[in-house]
């Protein structure tokens, strides 16, 4: 066994989970990273897997990797970055006990993360989530659990993960009724219910309570619901949502865009970036700031803040004989 064998196996058995105790999120996908790595350098080089040292896991051969990762497999740039962290996360760990790679492991840690260009948040409209909310068919039991499901991710902003993990224990529909989750970077916070929300959930829980498990959202058989099962289901309601919203057929809706709506509708409410920040348990403002910049109701505030003295507030609009003068042309 070579000296990166070995790096790899005791950083996956030893470090991530003893020392470092990382979530099993984060090792998978450190995990999955090196795989692929391992198997385009072994298709590069000619190497068999079980042969690749330090030396094979160059500056270069990084880079050659990390545009493969981009031009032909199609990943952003954003992945690109992801799976350089992975990478510069074992190398890192590694270097201290084989200073005589030290050279080469410093290079490839010297490699710097692609810029990326940060999209706008995209949000969905209060007709839209009326439309959304609308669209299972509650005669039948998944209907009834979908829209429960709906409600609550809409009004909480939760984590798809989180949503996945909740259990009956992390649900309290009795004085001052809120969801515990447990969320990124093992945040643990606590949510307000809504009347509307707090309904929905009770009587969605009295079926469910006839059901084994202790997933809250689960199917038939009471298994847990999946990442995958969740995003299926908002596909297929968000097929039929379209035919009463038609808007919602320009829009990339997922589990995600709906906690961005419950972050646009706080915002929408005047509720201060720091509350929202808490709401949905981002560590800083800084991942809150980009609702500041989707919202065009503050801008358009802004604007009418410094207008001149004599100018109305609002839009601009013309008056009838300037357009009909206009169209004469």
């Amino acid at each position: 066994m070579n000296a990166l064998a070995i790096s790899l196996q005791t950083y996956f058995t030893t470090f991530a989970h003893a020392q470092r105790d990382l979530s099993t999120n984060t090792i998978a996908s450190y995990r999955d990273t090196w795989r692929t790595l391992l198997k385009y350098l072994t298709a590069t080089l000619g190497v068999p897997a079980d042969a690749l040292d330090f030396d094979a896991v160059t500056a270069t051969n990084v880079t050659a990797f990390l545009d493969h990762l981009e031009q032909e497999r199609g990943n952003s740039a954003k992945t690109r970055n992801v799976r350089l962290t992975a990478i510069r996360a074992v190398l890192g760990r590694a270097l201290p006990d084989h200073p005589e790679y030290a050279a080469t492991i410093t290079q490839v840690l010297a490699i710097p993360p692609k810029r990326t260009t940060r999209p706008v948040v995209e949000f969905l409209s209060p007709s839209e989530v009326n439309a959304l909310l609308t669209a299972p068919n509650q005669q039948t039991w998944t209907g009834r659990r979908d829209h429960a499901i709906l409600t609550m991710t809409v009004q909480t902003g939760l984590r798809i993960s989180e949503i996945c993990s909740l259990t009956h224990d992390d649900i309290h529909l009795g004085t001052g009724p809120h969801i515990a989750c447990t969320g990124k970077g093992r945040h643990q916070r606590i949510t307000p219910l809504t009347r509307t929300t707090v309904s929905t959930m009770k009587n969605y829980l009295n079926e469910r309570s006839t059901l084994p498990g202790t997933a809250l959202f689960c199917g038939p058989h009471g298994q847990p619901l999946s990442r995958d099962a969740l995003e299926h289901r908002l596909a297929k309601h968000l097929t039929t949502a379209t035919t009463m919203c038609p808007s919602l057929a320009a829009k990339h809706v997922t589990m995600h865009t709906l906690r961005h709506t419950t972050a646009m509708n706080l915002l929408a409410a005047g509720v201060d970036v720091s509350v929202i920040a808490l709401w949905l348990g981002h560590a800083d403002t800084h991942s809150t700031d980009a609702y500041l910049h989707a919202d065009m109701a503050i801008k358009q505030a802004a604007i009418d803040r410094t207008r001149p003295p004599n100018v109305k507030p609002g839009t601009y609009q013309p008056e009838p004989d300037i357009l009909a003068w206009l169209t004469s042309l």
